[in-house]
């Protein structure tokens, strides 16, 4: 890793400062409880990392808002806050506390919806957790300007059974741009991103996926579907 392009998280400064701070605390008393608070303090920072990447600038990618592995691809309704009816392609993204929890906008276009709902923290792996847990849903207004093609897509932040708190920054009416940042989830989460029907999945179940840089789909695309192996 190139120290010198690390960068961290606005959002993680208190929390490592607070570690660091408790880490001198045990140290005074042990130095075996110092040196834990010190690692602590360490995966603190490594939490809250924000690297760069590369997003593809093809216009009609569906980019992957997060960076973990691919979960569960099936058809399911969007968060009934969004209001829109009928089922849709949902690509589930799951976060262990290891992964990037810097979030991304998946494409380009107006956000139409922003809505935050309470709710319960389950384990963000269990299928329940995408109606059951807090979450803070996104409904987006696509618009291609080469294959002139309008759609809409959601994509949803959804707390987990250690992540307590969702940060967003982005508000109705923005217009936003691929692989921009726009918000995190703290300690281990889910990202869920709702596709039209007809749209195949450019990823796998069990794959994983790096926020702003993997394509999940692409809007134009005729391929079926993708298959993989695990080796």
């Amino acid at each position: 890793m190139n120290l010198i392009s690390f960068k961290i998280h606005k959002a993680g400064w208190p929390f490592i400062g607070i570690f660091a701070l408790v880490a001198l605390i045990f140290y005074s008393f042990s130095h075996f409880l110092g040196v834990v608070g010190f690692i602590l303090t360490l995966w603190c920072l490594y939490f809250f990392r924000d690297p760069d990447r590369v997003v593809p600038t093809k216009e009609s990618l569906i980019l992957s808002p997060a960076d973990g592995h691919i979960q569960a691809i099936e058809m399911a309704p969007m968060p009934k806050e969004l209001g829109t009816k009928g089922e849709f392609l949902r690509i589930s993204i799951f976060l262990n506390i290891f992964d990037v929890h810097v979030n991304r906008v998946p494409v380009s276009g107006i956000l139409l919806k922003s809505v935050y709902h309470a709710g319960q923290f389950l384990n963000a792996s269990l299928d329940k957790a995408s109606d059951l847990n807090e979450r803070h849903s996104y409904l987006l207004k696509v618009e291609l300007r080469q294959s002139k093609l309008t759609t809409k897509i959601a994509f949803v932040q959804i707390a987990g059974l250690i992540a307590r708190r969702i940060l967003s920054t982005i508000e109705e009416g923005d217009r936003l741009i691929a692989g921009e940042r726009f918000g995190m989830i703290r300690f281990g989460s889910r990202m869920d991103v709702y596709l039209p029907l007809n749209v195949a999945p450019l990823v796998c179940v069990g794959q994983y996926v790096l926020g702003g840089e993997t394509p999940l789909a692409d809007l134009t695309s005729e391929d079926l579907p993708r298959e993989g192996l695990l080796k």
